[in-house]
């Protein structure tokens, strides 16, 4: 229903705006007007519509981190004053038949040619075993029986959740295209020959067309054209949220400020110190699936009170003040930031913050055209380059996982943000710049991705490298402390958890405020179920 009001929205607006004869305030010529040059714009696009599955979260500033006892002595999450640009998030995590969703298409696609594809992102159902325990059920019949359709799927790393993200973004945009008439159904799509959002804006695929857009431009002697990114119709990615996103989502403060004043700080995404319901219709029930001490995961026969001694549906208890369900218990879950054991002010920023970035670009021929795509039908992408990026002040290489953390830059004292500002010469800065470029040579360890091994000696004194992995929210065999969304753990994101699954998030493009109605949050209604 979601794509269905998505789509016909995005039609309408998109006739109007085509018969739109709207000038430009700063030249005067027409917009949509093939007769002066045919300069093409959404002049009636509204805002972005809500993608399947997901639920609006306004942003905001609040007060990342532990704010109560760390009684694990981590410090691995200082207070901080942050602020979150809205975004979408999925409403429940993703559950086993969305998953056999995924590797159904896959195994169909690219199951003949490249059936390594379909194997790779299987979810080791082997996570389930325990030398002490008969887990065999759940090994063979916790993905695929029908029992555990809305249970979420589990046994997936981090790699694999976001090979998901990526699949789920393009079979979104591909219906939007169907159901706006613009492509046809393709079931005979195959290996290099299936739709890619990215392929499709580059000219690379081209499907089965149906009913094409109007082209106002005289130049390509083309009365119509495939969709574009000014047109407002396709979708941003769906991708992991972010370790803020995810727990100011969490947290869900939206549900009792009032103007700019929260009423009450919350330990859990409910209201109250307390793990029940305190509303006089459920009262005493369990809020989250966890376990409550040693031998009790779901309580006593007659009064199972979490009703749960592994997973459960995803919608199984109340939804918090966005209207997210589980956001404390069932599975902890994956997110998108690179784990570091100290996240103080000083070493990240304040808007926005991740860490994690590394930067990539289209790859290009020697002509300059876009390489052509891969053989599963995506475009190809490669690191941004340290010349190319020698005068640039906000960035200069692609992996940005170490920076003000222990990579050559810090070690050497070397600030790139400001290192060129300093420098009038160019020759003396690109000096400087082979100099960093040998260093950095001279302390790189090809077995590792970046350099934090040299800061924490991954096997020795810890556990973290660069594939060290956040995952959040307490899960069905952890206790009540992790609960809290302001604790993290973390993981390598090549291995995978029979407590951790996890759910998409997805960019809010324009204004941070939503005007549909659907997307209004009154608050959690804890006297339902």
């Amino acid at each position: 229903m979601k794509i269905n009001k998505l789509t016909l929205a995005v039609s309408i607006l998109f006739i109007i705006s085509s018969c739109s004869k709207q000038q430009s305030s700063i030249t005067g010529w027409d917009y949509n007007n093939s007769k002066n040059g045919g300069f093409e714009v959404n002049t009636s696009f509204k805002e972005q519509m809500t993608g399947p599955g997901l639920t609006f979260v306004e942003g905001g500033s609040y007060t990342q981190g532990r704010i109560e006892q760390d009684v694990m002595y981590d410090w691995n999450n200082v207070p901080k004053r942050v602020t979150v640009s809205s975004f979408y998030l999925d409403e429940t995590e993703v559950r086993n038949v969305d998953y056999r969703e995924y590797l159904n298409w896959l195994k169909r696609v690219y199951g003949s040619s490249y059936p390594e594809v379909y194997t790779k992102s299987l979810p080791d159902t082997l996570v389930w075993r325990d030398k002490l325990g008969y887990n065999e059920p759940y090994v063979t019949g916790y993905l695929r029986h029908p029992a555990y359709d809305n249970y979420p799927v589990v046994g997936v790393s981090w790699e694999q959740a976001n090979d998901f993200c990526v699949w789920r973004t393009d079979r979104v945009n591909e219906r939007i295209l169907i159901n706006e008439g613009i492509l046809k159904e393709d079931p005979e799509q195959i290996d290099d020959n299936t739709f890619n959002t990215e392929a499709y804006l580059a000219g690379q695929y081209d499907g089965i067309e149906g009913r094409l857009l109007r082209n106002y431009d005289p130049s390509t002697g083309e009365k119509f054209r495939k969709v574009k990114m000014e047109d407002g119709i396709l979708l941003p990615k769906y991708r992991l949220p972010t370790e803020a996103e995810w727990e100011f989502a969490a947290l869900g403060y939206v549900g009792n400020t009032n103007e700019e004043n929260v009423s009450d700080r919350k330990i859990y995404p409910w209201n109250g110190s307390s793990l029940r319901n305190s509303n006089k219709n459920n009262q005493g029930e369990i809020m989250a699936n966890f376990k409550r001490g040693r031998g009790d995961n779901m309580g006593v026969a007659g009064n199972l009170n979490d009703n749960a001694d592994i997973t459960t549906d995803v919608r199984h208890y109340w939804p918090n003040d966005y209207g997210l369900y589980n956001m404390a218990g069932n599975v902890s879950e994956w997110v998108l930031d690179v784990y570091r054991p100290v996240t103080e002010q000083t070493t990240t920023t304040d808007h926005r913050p991740f860490r994690g970035n590394v930067y990539q670009t289209p790859a290009r021929d020697e002509d300059g055209f876009l390489a052509e795509k891969d053989s599963l039908g995506r475009m190809i992408m490669k690191d941004v380059d340290v010349q190319e990026n020698a005068y640039r002040r906000n960035y200069k290489k692609a992996d940005n996982i170490n920076f003000l953390d222990g990579d050559i830059e810090s070690q050497m004292g070397i600030d790139w943000n400001t290192f060129l500002d300093e420098k009038s010469d160019k020759d003396t800065s690109r000096v400087a710049l082979d100099k960093w470029n040998r260093n950095a040579t001279k302390f790189k360890d090809p077995a590792k991705t970046g350099n934090s091994g040299e800061m924490y000696d991954y096997g020795k004194s810890s556990m973290i490298t660069d594939r060290t992995r956040v995952y959040k929210g307490g899960s069905w065999k952890d206790r009540a402390y992790w609960l809290n969304p302001g604790t993290r753990r973390f993981l390598d994101q090549a291995q995978s958890s029979d407590a951790i699954g996890f759910r998409c998030a997805m960019d809010r493009v324009g204004a941070p405020k939503s005007n549909y109605k659907e997307n209004q949050r009154k608050g959690a209604d804890y006297s339902k179920k």
